[in-house]
């Protein structure tokens, strides 16, 4: 089908918007042009407070003054480049409220002053951290969970591979999990609205230290063998239909399936990629955000 209307109206803005093709532009321009396009939400949550996981930023989101409230670790997406705490504000307001537990935002490093394995690497500190703090975060350690979106969805997926501390769930939004970029809509959606292949591949090449680095399963998840993809937790996959990453996402979600991990794949049909940021405007982002949170929610009660 073709772009939703409220879709195609977003990318018709963005692109008017943008004088500079993305992938020209600096680190440093192109997180300054990503952060003037935020919008803050007006959500409201019981508590939202600043926290250091070690010496990493994070912001915590509690639904309630439960003090046992499940964890839901959220990465961000923005291509291990661009993205920040405020960028995935309202998303992560969302997800706590819609579910009922809580969410713990990681500002992790970013390429390319720290490349790979830097994001993961933090990632994984943060999970163990969140697990090790508990009690100082309200929640109960046995129900945890981990989710992003794009480059936070390999980010999630690499953590929840690594084995850090038992899971219950992962929450995979049109995740980045295949860093050979050979999946064939990279191709076929290569000039997609908000995300492109010449964009995808300027993300990539800012991250990985190296070409050998591509294949490395904390960067590329699609390469872990099937004994360790046996060990997942349950998933929910969400991907767009015009998205390069679409594909990857989708065959990911199968391999989990064929492996005998409980695994929602859902796509969204009309939708691009980052559709699930954009929940004060798309149906389909607000669709979405049902859809996840009550997965979490059946997970982490």
């Amino acid at each position: 089908m073709p772009l939703h209307p409220q879709a195609q109206a977003v990318a018709d803005f963005y692109a008017a918007m943008r004088t500079t093709p993305f992938e020209e532009l600096s680190p440093t321009d192109a997180r300054a042009l990503y952060s003037a396009g935020q919008v803050p939400s007006t959500e409201v949550v019981h508590e939202i407070r600043e926290v250091q996981a070690g010496s990493i930023p994070c912001r915590l989101y509690r639904p309630s003054a439960k003090t046992d409230l499940g964890l839901l670790v959220f990465f961000h997406g923005g291509g291990w480049v661009i993205g920040d705490l405020n960028s995935h504000d309202g998303v992560c307001r969302s997800l706590a409220n819609k579910s009922g537990h809580a969410v713990l935002s990681v500002d992790y490093r970013l390429a390319p002053e720290h490349k790979f394995p830097a994001a993961f690497d933090d990632c994984v500190a943060a999970v163990k951290w969140a697990f090790e703090n508990a009690k100082r975060l309200g929640i109960d350690n046995s129900r945890m969970a981990v989710g992003g979106d794009s480059a936070g969805g390999n980010l999630a997926a690499a953590v929840a591979l690594a084995e850090v501390v038992p899971l219950k769930f992962q929450m995979l939004i049109y995740p980045a999990v295949d860093m050979r970029m050979e999946s064939p809509s990279i191709n076929e959606n290569a000039n997609a609205p908000i995300l492109t292949k010449a964009v995808m591949s300027w993300f990539v090449a800012h991250y990985m230290s190296s070409d050998a680095d591509r294949a490395n399963i904390n960067a590329s998840p699609m390469l872990a063998s099937d004994e360790q993809l046996k060990k997942m937790p349950p998933a929910i996959v969400v991907t767009a239909q015009y998205d390069p990453l679409r594909d990857e996402g989708e065959a990911y979600g199968k391999r989990l399936v064929e492996n005998g991990v409980s695994t929602t794949v859902t796509r969204y049909n009309g939708a691009f990629h980052g559709f699930f940021n954009m929940i004060t405007i798309l149906d389909d982002a607000q669709s979405a955000h049902a859809q996840a949170s009550t997965l979490l929610k059946k997970y982490l009660d």
